[in-house]
């Protein structure tokens, strides 16, 4: 009964093998976590080896062997091994996954059936390092740094923004974003399939250009400001000259006409000091008059 179960098994496999080729399977992990390889598990009856291999002529090959209950690693470190026990699961276990564990991986099972191939693609990603700060000359720059896949930078409110890119060897990207607003708060939002982050910051002033049209404006009052003090001092001592003028000028009389030639001119007598009426005073003279 077994060995129908192994002929089935292996027939399964070669079946799969000829309508679709070898099994691929595209996996994707965060750079720091564990991640399994799927092979599928055959009879012991008819297995005789399983071999991992990632597809590099110096990288790491796990290999079990059933006739010996035996297992080998060749280039391996201590992060790659087994799922579980060989015996009875064929998974490869990584954990913790680095950048450098990305790539092709075979699997291959050696049985009384035939040999069997399954691959794997394996995709690590890598979050990017994101900050959002403040520069005179350039504005708001968010910065997504060491991003697998490159991170999107989009900002609120929408503004338009320059973007650079800068790709590193390791195949990590950096992306760098900036604007120049007037507003008093900017939102920078990250998108990355490992992580979403929203940073906000408080401008410590407004951008270069309002501050020009500022300093602008202020110049431009400062000057009609100066114009019109100068005409308001310009007329008040032009006013002032023309009312001096107008004073040193003669003044206009009435033409009063002269009395005529047969009016006699009296003199004008000085007063009688009231002492010179007392001195020639004589009370016989006052009872002859009466």
């Amino acid at each position: 009964m077994a060995q129908t179960w192994a002929v089935l098994a292996a027939f399964l496999l070669w079946l799969i093998n000829l309508v679709k080729g070898p099994a691929y399977d595209m996996v994707s992990v965060e750079a720091g976590h564990e991640v399994v390889l799927s092979c599928p598990y055959v009879s012991k009856a008819s297995l005789l080896m399983v071999i991992w291999k990632m597809k590099c002529s110096t990288c790491c090959l796990l290999a079990y062997r059933s006739d010996h209950n035996e297992t080998r690693k060749l280039n391996c470190s201590e992060r790659m091994t087994w799922k579980y026990s060989p015996d009875s699961d064929f998974d490869l276990r990584i954990y913790p996954v680095t950048l450098g564990d990305e790539g092709n991986y075979t699997c291959e099972i050696v049985s009384t059936a035939g040999n069997f191939l399954f691959f794997s693609f394996l995709t690590v990603i890598v979050p990017p390092t994101v900050t959002l700060t403040f520069d005179k000359s350039t504005g708001a720059v968010c910065q997504a740094s060491a991003g697998k896949p490159a991170a999107d930078i989009s900002w609120f409110p929408p503004n338009i923004a320059s973007t650079s890119e800068v790709h590193h060897p390791n195949g990590t990207v950096t992306r760098v974003s900036w604007v120049n607003t007037t507003l008093s708060t900017v939102t920078c939002l990250v998108t990355h399939p490992a992580t979403n982050q929203s940073l906000f910051l408080d401008l410590p002033y407004t951008s270069p250009k309002l501050a020009f049209f500022l300093l602008g404006g202020f110049a431009c009052v400062a000057v009609v400001s100066g114009v019109t003090l100068c005409l308001f001092f310009i007329c008040r001592a032009l006013r002032l000259h023309k009312l001096a003028h107008r004073s040193a000028a003669p003044v206009a009389t009435k033409n009063v006409r002269s009395p005529p030639s047969w009016v006699k001119k009296e003199a004008v007598k000085p007063p009688v000091l009231s002492e010179h009426i007392y001195q020639n005073y004589s009370s016989r003279t006052v009872y002859m008059n009466y």
